[in-house]
């Protein structure tokens, strides 16, 4: 995300990664696994002090300035890491009550306790309005033969109010880091937690929700082991493909050219990509080709190379593609 990642003034960026360098170069790589408290020094996400603050707005009249309060809506700012001045990040109601990043990693943090799992990626997007910490889990996946899949949890906040703290359980394919979400059978695989006066206690529940991890984490493995080894042609994945992006009546001649792009796309991922070596012609694989399509290869916003690139890093971290995904497993899976 070489536009979403903050970066400071003196160079340095608000993100950290365990042992390996993220696409975008930026921030600082650690020889080895972090803790919390690592990740959230490194990462510069520590002592950001996120509260509300009254707003007022002003208008000027010919003979003199009017102050006027704005009694529904408050500034969330944050003490800046670097510079230790306030900061906006945006406007938020009365209900809205701050999750610290303290209290975002804590929370994290028992379940490392409790799991062996270690800190793999923290950061700040968007100038501070939104964070992110993963945990990558200490068992992963093999589906089929050699398809490795590794466990994550990653939990996502904004301090501007445009979201919830939400939670992810993520199986990530390392070979094309194409991140998968399924609803399997009833197991949590996504949690999220309101910014009210509640919020704290919530984070308890969704921690107790969480406990179903490893069930998500047994029922996907097999799941994905059915599908390994049951066939889908290409046509069947193209009937898939017409489901998941219905056509609509009329479509203009661009709206046509788009889906007959996504089709080949697709079709090109699930027959000759390097990542569907060892899956090829399953309906494994036709399910990884559409969820690499929907992350990595779908049309985003963005007039540059590097602005499409952080439009999709931003739609992989955000989850923007998920019901797309749930709805390409229940289409795939046997």
């Amino acid at each position: 995300m070489a536009h979403e990642i903050e970066q400071f003034s003196d160079g340095t960026a608000a993100f950290a990664s365990a042992r390996t360098s993220a696409w975008h170069k930026l921030g600082t790589v650690t020889t080895d696994a972090m803790t919390a408290e690592e990740a959230m020094t490194t990462a510069y996400l520590a002592g950001w002090n996120v509260r509300k603050l009254g707003l007022s707005a002003t208008e000027l009249h010919p003979d003199a300035v009017e102050n006027i309060e704005v009694p529904t809506h408050f500034a969330s700012v944050r003490t800046n890491p670097k510079t230790g001045r306030t900061e906006a990040l945006g406007v938020v109601g009365p209900d809205y009550t701050p999750v610290q990043n303290e209290e975002h990693a804590e929370f994290l943090n028992l379940l490392a306790d409790e799991s062996g799992a270690h800190f793999e990626t923290a950061g700040s997007l968007k100038n501070g309005r939104q964070v992110f910490l993963t945990m990558k889990m200490p068992h992963g996946m093999t589906i089929g033969a050699s398809d490795r899949t590794d466990l994550y949890i990653a939990a996502f906040n904004s301090h501007d109010g445009s979201s919830a703290f939400r939670v992810v359980v993520t199986p990530v394919r390392v070979v094309c880091a194409n991140t998968q979400r399924a609803a399997i059978n009833g197991a949590v695989s996504s949690y999220s937690v309101r910014h009210t006066s509640g919020a704290r206690s919530r984070i308890a529940q969704a921690r107790e929700a969480l406990g179903l991890v490893w069930e998500y984490a047994a029922e996907f493995e097999k799941a994905a082991q059915r599908m390994v080894e049951a066939e889908m042609t290409l046509n069947e994945l193209r009937t898939v493909v017409d489901r998941l992006w219905p056509e609509v009546k009329k479509d203009s001649p661009r709206a046509t050219t788009n889906r007959e792009q996504r089709q080949g796309q697709i079709a090109h991922l699930f027959q000759h990509a390097a990542t569907q070596a060892e899956i090829r012609g399953t309906r494994w694989a036709a399910y990884n080709a559409l969820t690499e399509y929907a992350n990595h290869e779908a049309p985003s916003h963005g007039r540059t190379p590097q602005e499409k690139a952080a439009a999709r890093a931003e739609r992989v971290i955000s989850g923007a593609a998920d019901a797309l995904m749930e709805r390409a497993f229940a289409l795939t899976t046997v």
